[in-house]
């Protein structure tokens, strides 16, 4: 748990406070608190002496001993060690313990029994350090009025609320962590806000697929059909659903796709978080295919992107993959308040109603009419003799006849990449943190990259090192990007993933010089810090 006075969100290097409640990590626990910081465990059963560091501050509290003292319930005896843990953290950080009652009373309404010994627990704890130490210590919880308005919600939750905000109506998905729950918010909020008031059926369907392939093609079927789909997964998912993914992008077929990423390769390490998926992401499927992707930062924008989505897979005919990661998606984070405007209304791209059939003269469903490269497109049953078409994988011309010339197919592809020329002008663009360059030197980052990067940015510019910064939100990514890289001397690519996927993706598209993007990368499956991003940087005075 991290708090800052300042508003810091990211991960900090080091534990000033631990609580160890897990024997088998002891040691690592220990090996983890920062010189001068406090270890508290529970000391019924004593510490090697091999595992004592002079450096930091043991603080023992025979939990076990006690609750089995003032307990005679064997259940109660295991629960009432964490609640004990609590009332010594409240004193030694000088945290009222009336807050903590108080929460007692709203956790068990409808259950008062409970609180009396939850509160017995509690001042046992808080009891013991009173006795038995110096409290409370020279850091300390104080109250601040500094959250206003702002809320606490993982970002799984928050884009399964924005996927029915967004307007979708069907998904389609196998379960996988750190994803599944994104799917079990989107069921609770559709049950809430999309069931008739009248028939009191759903509007709403979930299938759970038998594996990621389904899923997606599922996905891709609904969207054919007219109704607003998606499906969300991981690393291994997006794996699987690459020859649908070509599919989508090849025919033109609108889904959307969220990845929340997890450390890979293979199975890797599922409860741990990174990015790297960009370049499969980016390049899902055989053959020249390219996606547009998402980053949201926070679970407000998990909100506001997810909804977005839809628009944007509509406007473009294309699949869109919202990338988020595990830190965002699964962990509670303070965001700011979700916003929606209720006389918004969807895009649904180029679609031709009957009446608009009837004024064609020729349709074709691969056929630039606009110079914009997106064509236009019709939903079975429009029309009862117009609109028809063969939705191919295989090569096809203007007008979805199987071809295999090859103008034809130059024709086609190039017309693809115009669309996605298009995309950048109606997919997020970045946020700059400068007005105008300040620096020769410049920091880029993504998704929950920015936590650690924007204190990163303070730190450095209280010492005297002003960086220009830049975070990207989408990918095709925006001209202003590659100005920005171009005007400064040397920029660090800031990522979570071994081989510098999102350099990778910069130099590729951007056609950059490989020498002034400097790597900046944590992989260890933790959340990256503003002290590691700084021991990274080799930057002395340079704005002096």
């Amino acid at each position: 748990m991290r708090v800052s006075e300042k508003g810091y969100l990211g991960r900090k290097a080091g534990i000033d406070l631990m609580v160890s409640v897990n024997p088998q990590s002891m040691k690592k626990d220990i090996a983890s608190v920062k010189p001068g910081g406090y270890f508290l465990y529970d000391s019924t059963k004593k510490l090697n002496t091999e595992e004592y560091r002079s450096d930091i501050n043991f603080i023992e509290i025979p939990i076990m001993e006690i609750c089995n003292k003032e307990f005679t319930d064997a259940r109660q005896k295991q629960l009432f060690k964490n609640i004990v843990y609590v009332g010594a953290l409240a004193t030694l950080l000088d945290i009222s313990v009336d807050v903590i009652e108080n929460l007692f009373a709203e956790q068990f309404e409808g259950k008062e029994k409970l609180i009396a010994p939850n509160i017995k627990a509690l001042n046992l704890g808080c009891d013991f350090i009173k006795n038995n130490y110096k409290y409370p210590l020279d850091f300390r919880v104080e109250r601040r009025d500094l959250v206003k308005d702002w809320i606490m919600i993982d970002g799984n939750s928050a884009a399964g609320l924005g996927a029915v905000y967004g307007g979708a109506t069907v998904v389609s998905w196998y379960p996988i962590t750190p994803s599944t729950s994104l799917v079990g918010a989107f069921e609770s909020y559709a049950k809430e806000l999309r069931v008739d008031p009248i028939t009191g059926k759903n509007n709403f369907s979930i299938v759970q697929a038998e594996d990621e392939l389904s899923a997606i093609g599922m996905a891709i079927g609904a969207n054919w059909n007219g109704a607003r789909s998606f499906t969300a997964t991981s690393g291994p998912g997006v794996s699987l659903m690459n020859e649908f993914l070509g599919l989508a992008y090849y025919s033109e077929i609108p889904v959307v796709l969220v990845d929340v990423q997890r450390a890979g390769p293979s199975t890797g390490m599922p409860t741990r978080s990174q990015q790297s998926d960009l370049l499969m992401a980016a390049y899902a499927s055989h053959g020249d295919t390219k996606h547009v992707l998402l980053f949201p930062s926070t679970p407000t924008e998990c909100f506001d992107m997810m909804a977005d989505a839809f628009d944007y897979a509509e406007q473009l005919q294309t699949p869109v993959i919202m990338m988020t990661d595990l830190d965002l998606g699964m962990n509670d984070h303070m965001t700011p308040p979700f916003h929606w405007d209720e006389n918004r209304k969807y895009k649904r791209g180029k679609v031709l109603s009957e009446a608009q059939l009837d004024e064609v003269a020729k349709w074709g469903r691969y056929l630039d009419v606009d110079g914009d490269g997106i064509p236009y497109r019709t939903l079975p049953g429009t029309h009862p003799t117009k609109g028809a078409y063969f939705t191919r994988g295989s090569s096809h011309d203007e007008y979805a006849a199987y071809s295999e010339d090859s103008d034809t197919y130059v024709r086609i592809m190039n017309r693809l990449v115009k669309k996605l020329e298009t995309a950048k002008s109606i997919i997020p663009t970045p946020d700059f943190y400068q007005e105008t360059d300040q620096s020769e030197i410049g920091i880029i980052f993504i998704g929950t990259t920015r936590y650690a990067a924007e204190e990163t940015i303070d730190i450095m510019k209280e010492n005297g090192n002003v960086i220009d910064a830049v975070r990207i939100k989408s990918f095709p990514f925006h001209q202003s990007i590659a100005d920005f890289i171009e005007s400064h001397k040397y920029v660090y690519v800031v990522e979570q993933n071994r081989d510098a996927q999102l350099r990778t993706l910069l130099i590729n598209e951007l056609e950059v010089n490989p020498k002034k993007l400097i790597k900046v990368l944590n992989f260890d499956g933790t959340p990256i810090t503003a002290d590691y991003i700084i021991s990274h940087l080799n930057i002395q005075n340079s704005n002096n």
